[in-house]
């Protein structure tokens, strides 16, 4: 798909709204991808597809990867590959099905390049996510990665959070390549608290101490990496970091949404609750991403993602530390060849 036929279909997905936008586009993709059709416009997408990297003990056809959130149940995965993708992370996915935040809940400030979301992990639950991604047809079969997401059920309290957590990596073992473990989120109330560094200690035990019981019961591996928000000082970077060391961690995804609005004050919608992406987090998570790879050198590999819009903006997180990256709002904004101009730079 080249840029033309992009901003085409941009112009008239923009004209609805959002979530709405978000729908339709993934059905296309879908009945694009089962009738062939897409197979036919993407054919020259995976000839960059030669980067690979070697990362979490994992082979990734190469470093660029879709960030959940906009394949939330594994449903997509087959025509979201199609476009050039070296990993899809589906989700957030819950132990249970929820139906997220009362609608509206997604929305544009399209002249910053941003979104603001509040969706609050609407998904289809774990179970029916794993039925999603073993009906995957191609995209795994030819080496393509798949992480899960995974989060708590928002009735349950955070003194519970750790058996959701549990239960979700139960759920997905096996099918998921990897796994990202989400306590960064602004969307579900007080999940952020879990980012307080003998909160996540407690969770990261928990949770590798089922890792080994679970590799030990199927001789199969799946790492874990967390995900991170943005909204963080030094001295929360340096506490975590020591935790990520001393508890094994294989990855970390830096970064989420921002629930900061300074650097869109003024603009339509940005009073929305909810957390912002695209452009105007760009140099944050990037700051956060230089910031953490200084305590963790390569004994932690970090996956960068936030406000990617560009080939450059890429450039920058791998040179502040990240070893593989992920898009989501920059993809909404320029879709499919912004897949293509970053694996190009890497050429270069």
């Amino acid at each position: 798909m080249n840029e033309w036929q992009y901003k085409l279909a941009k112009g008239m997905l923009f004209k609805l709204d959002a979530e709405q936008a978000h729908h339709v586009s993934m059905e296309i993709l879908r009945r694009a991808e089962s009738m062939k059709v897409l197979k036919l416009l993407t054919r020259n997408s995976l000839a960059g597809r030669t980067h690979s990297v070697d990362c979490m003990g994992l082979n990734f056809l190469n470093p660029v990867g879709l960030a959940a959130g906009l394949d939330k149940e594994g449903n997509t995965i087959d025509a979201l590959g199609r476009l050039g993708f070296g990993f899809i992370e589906i989700g957030t996915i819950t132990p249970l099905p929820q139906a997220g935040n009362p609608t509206p809940r997604l929305f544009r400030i399209i002249e910053e390049e941003a979104i603001i979301n509040r969706m609050g992990f609407n998904n289809c639950g774990v179970e029916k996510g794993v039925e999603n991604v073993r009906a995957a047809r191609t995209y795994k079969k030819n080496g393509g990665i798949v992480g899960f997401n995974i989060g708590k059920n928002k009735l349950t309290p955070n003194e519970d959070a750790v058996s959701d957590y549990i239960k979700a990596l139960r759920g997905c073992w096996g099918v998921a390549d990897y796994v990202t473990v989400n306590i960064s989120s602004p969307n579900t109330p007080g999940l952020r608290d879990l980012q307080a560094a003998d909160d996540t200690a407690r969770l990261l035990e928990a949770l590798k101490i089922e890792q080994e019981r679970l590799m030990a019961a199927t001789g199969l591996r799946m790492p874990i990496a967390l995900k991170v928000a943005p909204d963080m000082g030094e001295e929360q970077i340096s506490d975590l970091s020591k935790v990520f060391l001393d508890g094994g961690l294989e990855g970390l995804v830096a970064t989420n949404t921002t629930i900061d609005r300074e650097s869109v004050k003024g603009k339509p919608f940005a009073t929305q609750a909810g957390g912002l992406s695209g452009a105007p987090v760009t140099a944050r998570s990037t700051e956060v991403i230089s910031a953490f790879h200084s305590h963790l050198g390569d004994r932690v590999p970090i996956i960068g993602v936030g406000g990617i819009m560009c080939a450059e903006d890429a450039k920058d997180k791998f040179a502040a530390g990240a070893k593989l990256i992920q898009l989501y709002t920059g993809f909404i904004y320029h879709g499919p060849p912004l897949v293509q101009h970053i694996m190009a730079s890497l050429s270069k």
